[in-house]
């Protein structure tokens, strides 16, 4: 049987600059989607796919979110006595019993890939899921991450989420390389030119990963931006036969984004009030 996937990577060490001056002071992840953080859609898809460790890759401004998923016993005494049980629960089981979060401290912006670098001892020598915040997916059936693991579970490879995408934005996104078979993965280009994109099939933030990665992260040299980009070592991986994908049906918004940010509000928000209920 292979390990069980028992941790999950966020990196939110990022400035979120698009969004200044919001984010000055307040980080991106926690940009709500009506009444809930980013950050948390993204911790709930990780526990929902059976994880119970959250490492979270953090930087200088960053204590808000380590706060947000802490216990304020001050706030929920105050809503008990003022009648408000429901809201003091919501409040009190953000975080689920069982389930540990660990803030490790990106000291500089190197890259995606030397964010998940520092997550290496927090993960040890365990397969592990990594989830950009930033990614707002929304599924019908499996989440995203949930059936990542049950493909990690099937075959022991390193999976990646993907998704088709137009051939004006192939350039904005990491693109695969597609092997011979439905799943297999030869290669995984980032942000090539249309010219150059092997395929249409986006590489999105959600991957399942083992513990090899950390070594060719290690030796991994600058990439595009200037950066350790974590696609370049998984391309690495990939070349040697080691990656998998998994076709992402759902709808996704790139958060990172104005439009994206906005769709994905009035997306949950008519979603909402189709059914009913609060968000």
């Amino acid at each position: 049987m292979k390990e069980l996937i028992r941790k999950a990577v966020f990196p939110v060490a990022g400035f979120g600059t698009r969004f200044l001056p919001a984010t000055k002071a307040m980080p991106k992840e926690l940009l709500p989607i009506i009444n809930k953080p980013l950050i948390q859609y993204a911790v709930e898809e990780a526990i929902e796919a059976g994880c119970n460790t959250l490492i979270f890759i953090t930087g200088r401004n960053k204590r808000a979110i380590e706060d947000h998923f802490d216990r304020n016993i001050e706030l929920e005494t105050a809503l008990v006595r003022a009648g408000n049980e429901k809201e003091a629960q919501i409040i009190k089981h953000i975080v689920p019993k069982g389930v540990e979060c660990i803030f490790v401290r990106q000291p500089e912006q190197l890259g995606l890939g030397h964010a998940v670098l520092c997550a290496e001892r927090a993960v040890g020598n365990e397969p592990f899921v990594v989830l950009l915040a930033d990614d707002f997916l929304i599924s019908e059936g499996l989440s995203a991450s949930k059936g990542l693991v049950k493909a990690f579970y099937k075959t022991g490879k390193c999976q990646l989420s993907v998704m088709k995408v137009h051939k004006k934005d192939i350039s904005k996104y990491g693109i695969i390389n597609p092997g011979n078979t439905t799943k297999s993965v030869k290669g995984l280009i980032e942000k090539p030119k249309l010219v150059d994109a092997p395929s249409n099939l986006a590489s999105i933030g959600r991957y399942v990963l083992d513990s090899s990665i950390f070594e060719t992260l290690r030796e991994q040299q600058p990439g595009y931006g200037n950066e350790i980009q974590l696609a370049d070592s998984i391309n690495k991986m990939a070349i040697n036969g080691k990656v998998e994908s998994v076709l992402f049906g759902g709808k996704r918004f790139d958060c990172g984004s104005f439009e994206g940010y906005l769709q994905a509000i009035n997306t949950v928000a008519r979603m909402s009030s189709s059914k009913g209920k609060e968000v």
